[in-house]
């Protein structure tokens, strides 16, 4: 037995058979909710796999996941890779030329797809050529196109495979990717070993700080302990973050639910009916609903199963923290730091703030490098963070980003994240924000984050997002594109600038202030930059 993710999922499988594995917990009223033991879930993800195989999918091919949450995604995950091919991640809100780019990319030979978004596949579809076969979930919406492959239903793929397993034996070497990005550019194919990707992402599949020293130590550690531990992933799976806390859940034998979409009154009725203990979101984008129904329409709901939430992808400012812990006092909130290219990195220090910024606790294998020598930085010195070990194999098909990104140095290899950093004499490290995100302004640097930390800060602020304009003096301008909480005062740009300069140096403050009615936000409630560029510009 290998660190393959397949083979460990089945030797949890075997152990607590009869556990509670997944509930798809979908909308009261719509008879959608499912619920699979692990044996159950085993059994469905054989049937896929039995089916993939026979329509001549083979191992290292690559096999497209284009769904909403659901059991099916799941399943689909499982049944590629007990077969040994390479599931990858299509975002649902892509269009059809990021979707024919994607498909085409990834070299995609299968697609499993739900039938909402038949027409964009047919549309993307003939500009991928190897992509030979289709699965659907549920129906097409009435007059939608047909891709000029027919389908098959998801349904009668299942009904064609066995439920029994078979499929020989597999390698720490095999694949998963993860595609990544396409806020401030095409997106990027993440290629992980498994072996790496279970000692990065997944921690070694350690409740503890010690890590798994044999395979077979996995099921051990789930045979000796017991269950009652409930993770909610709540962004999409089709995010690194979500899929790999679904991994963590079921390598502790443990229970995972799931929305197929983010409804905060839904997620909060969830918590309290399945006794949720664990909560997985992006930032402030994700809580600040979840704050907002707790002290409103659902105030009185039952949280007191939850012990930790924690945000991947973005940071939770200082005031939805607060307004959050004064709602559920006992939970433990996490700003957790990590990347597709990373997995984990680390946890904000409890001193993190708008006074003292991103400051983590890292992990033995993260450091702050000078990104052109590749050597550590001096305490108090900018450099890139960059993690060593188990990191991925590059990007695939783009060996001119892998050669950026990965490198070798002092007899291991490395991957150079987007993060620009500090560390200081103790090694903890204050993350800056992103360096392609960085602001130039009069040859200062400004980085978005802090400034959007203290816009979050304004008690009539919901959300916002900074970005850089171009300016005939400054070269380019911090500015804001601000989102009021509804009912809130009249606000002024003046409003908003008096309130950042008690927090922030004068030449951080935004010279511009636009106001929307909605932050455009990714699914999983990362930043689009792009989009708030796009904004600040137009109104000049």
């Amino acid at each position: 037995m290998e660190y393959n993710l397949a083979d460990l999922f089945e030797s949890i499988v075997d152990t607590v058979p009869d556990r509670e594995a997944l509930v798809f917990a979908d909308h009261p009223g719509t008879g959608a909710e499912r619920r699979l033991t692990y044996a159950q879930l085993d059994a469905a993800a054989n049937r896929l796999a039995h089916h993939l195989r026979d329509r001549g999918v083979r191992p290292g091919e690559h096999v497209g996941l284009h769904l909403y949450n659901g059991v099916e995604y799941l399943q689909t995950l499982w049944a590629c890779l007990k077969i040994r091919a390479v599931p990858v991640n299509v975002n649902y809100r892509y269009v059809e030329e990021e979707l024919a780019y994607l498909y085409r990319d990834a070299d995609l030979v299968a697609l499993v797809f739900d039938g909402e978004f038949t027409a964009r596949v047919a549309a993307a579809h003939p500009r991928a050529e190897r992509l030979r076969h289709l699965i659907r979930v549920g129906a097409a919406p009435d007059g939608a196109p047909e891709p000029r492959i027919t389908p098959v239903g998801f349904a009668e793929a299942e009904a064609e495979g066995s439920p029994e397993r078979g499929f020989g034996p597999r390698s720490a070497d095999d694949q998963i990717i993860i595609y990544t990005g396409g806020t401030t550019g095409m997106p990027k194919g993440v290629m992980w070993r498994q072996e790496d990707l279970f000692f990065s992402g997944l921690g070694g599949g350690a409740p503890t700080d010690e890590p798994v020293k044999r395979p077979e130590e996995l099921a051990e550690r789930v045979a000796a302990g017991g269950e009652g531990l409930v993770f909610f992933p709540a962004p999409p799976l089709m995010h690194g973050t979500s899929t790999l806390t679904t991994f963590i859940a079921f390598d502790f034998g443990q229970k995972v639910v799931i929305h197929r979409k983010y409804v905060p009154h839904e997620v909060l009725r969830t918590i309290e009916k399945e006794k949720v203990t664990s909560v997985s979101l992006v930032g402030d984008a994700m809580l600040r609903p979840l704050v907002d129904a707790l002290g409103g329409p659902l105030r009185g709901t039952d949280c007191s199963s939850l012990f930790t939430v924690s945000s991947s992808g973005a940071i939770l400012s200082d005031t939805v923290r607060a307004q959050f812990q004064e709602l559920v006092p006992n939970v433990l909130l996490l700003n957790n730091f990590g990347s597709s290219e990373s997995g984990f990195n680390g946890t904000a220090t409890e001193d993190s703030g708008p006074d003292r910024g991103f400051r983590l606790r890292v992990n033995d294998r993260t450091a702050v490098v000078d990104p052109a020598t590749h050597e550590p930085v001096a305490p108090g010195e900018p450099g890139r963070l960059a993690q060593r070990g188990h990191v991925p194999l590059g990007y695939y098909n783009d060996p001119k980003k892998t050669a950026e990104t990965f490198f070798e140095a002092r007899g291991e290899r490395w991957v150079l994240l987007g993060d620009m950093a500090t560390v200081d004499a103790d090694g903890v490290v204050t993350v800056l924000g992103r360096g392609s995100q960085c602001i130039n302004t009069g040859g200062e640097k400004v980085y978005p984050e802090e400034v959007e930390q203290a816009l979050k800060a304004h008690p009539d602020v919901y959300d916002a997002l900074v970005a850089g304009v171009p300016d005939a003096r400054w070269g380019n301008r911090v500015a804001a594109v601000v989102q009021p909480r509804e009912g809130a005062g009249p606000l002024s740009p003046e409003s908003v600038q008096a309130h950042c300069r008690t927090r922030l140096a004068g030449y951080k403050i935004p010279r511009s202030v636009v106001f929307t009615d909605h932050i455009q936000r990714s699914p999983s409630g990362k930043a689009d930059y792009r989009w708030a560029k796009a904004k600040a510009a137009e109104a000049g």
